[in-house]
This record gives C-alpha cells, structure tokens and sequence, in this order.
C-alpha cells in the first residue's frame, strides 16, 4: 500500500496519458464501483480517447479533459485519481461532482475526502454563482455514501431499484450541500 499525505488537483499533461490508459483500462477494480451501471468503454474505445487527448495536448490545449481534473501526489506527481463536475441544471446554478480513485493501493487513506474537499472549495471559489452541489451514488457503494455524509451533504433523495449491477437492482442516492451550509462546515 502506498501512503500519500498530500495530493493536489491538477491539469492532465502529455507525460500523463501512459499512466492514465493504464489506470482507466476497463478492467481496473474502480470500475466496479464508479457507476458500474453504465457502459464501459472497451480498451479500443480508451486508446482512441487517450489518442484523441494527445492530438490536443500536443496542440498546447488546456484543460483537455473540460470539467475533470486529476488528483496527483504531491511527493511523486503520480496520477491517483479523478474528480469532475457536470451540470444537474445550469438555470438553477446546480452542479454534480464526483471523485475516483484509480489506483486501489490508495483506498481507505481518506484521499477522496481530501481530493474532494478541494474540489468542491475550487468550485465555489472559481463559480461564486453555484448554489449547490450534488453527489448521486448507488446504495452499492457505501465508500462513497460514508463519505457523502462525512463532508456534510445531505441525503436528499433515494430512487429505489434505479440501477442494476451484475443483474441485481441497487437504490440511486443523491446528496447535496447548499453553498451557504459548505461555507459553515
């Protein structure tokens, strides 16, 4: 097990995308847990995005990867993990975030509270107009539920029987934090 005490969120870069098909293959352990519900990619379909990347990377493009950054160990700069966002409704100002880590000697350190937490604090700084934040999970993934609640979300809504894992039905959970509640915490 490798032991991290401080990460940071940061850009994908050209050295990067070696490690990042690596770590996003679709037979890594993540998979079962970060919304294995949808459909994933195939390897091809990996390579063809990693390849799609470094033409842009390799035009000096920002931010290739849009509303995602990665999570990287601050000691090593190795890539650990993933945080996005995306719109639940941009005319209500509401956005989802979510967080991965793909390299499993990383789970259980707490680094997903940490990457998170720092995502969720770039997003209010960079988006002062954002109201609130949500996390949908599924009742599968109690990691991602402890910590949902750990940060301070609140359990808004669960949808029963809405996602199916390996033909068995799971509930969807969604959290949320109000802008003026993450401030207080």
């Amino acid at each position: 097990m490798n032991k991290v005490t401080n990460i940071f969120l940061r850009e994908l870069e050209l050295k990067d995308l070696d490690d990042y098909l690596y770590w996003n293959h679709p037979n890594r352990e993540f998979h079962n847990f970060n919304g294995p519900y949808f459909k994933r990619n195939s390897e091809e379909e990996l390579k063809n995005f990693v390849g799609e990347l470094k033409t842009l990377l390799l035009k000096r493009e920002n931010n290739v990867l849009k509303n995602k950054k990665i999570i990287a160990n601050q000691d090593t700069d190795e890539i650990i993990g993933q945080v996005n966002w995306y719109w639940k409704s941009e005319e209500t100002l509401w956005m989802e975030i979510g967080v991965v880590i793909f390299n499993e000697d990383y789970w259980g350190q707490g680094l997903g509270n940490k990457a998170i937490t720092l995502w969720i604090d770039e997003i209010f700084k960079q988006n002062p107009e954002i109201v609130r934040l949500g996390l949908t999970t599924w009742s599968g993934n109690i990691r991602m539920m402890k910590l949902a609640e750990k940060l301070g979300f609140k359990k808004e809504a669960v949808y029963r029987k809405a996602r199916i894992v390996q033909g068995v039905y799971y509930d969807s959970v969604s959290y949320g934090v109000l802008k003026e509640e993450w401030s207080l915490l």
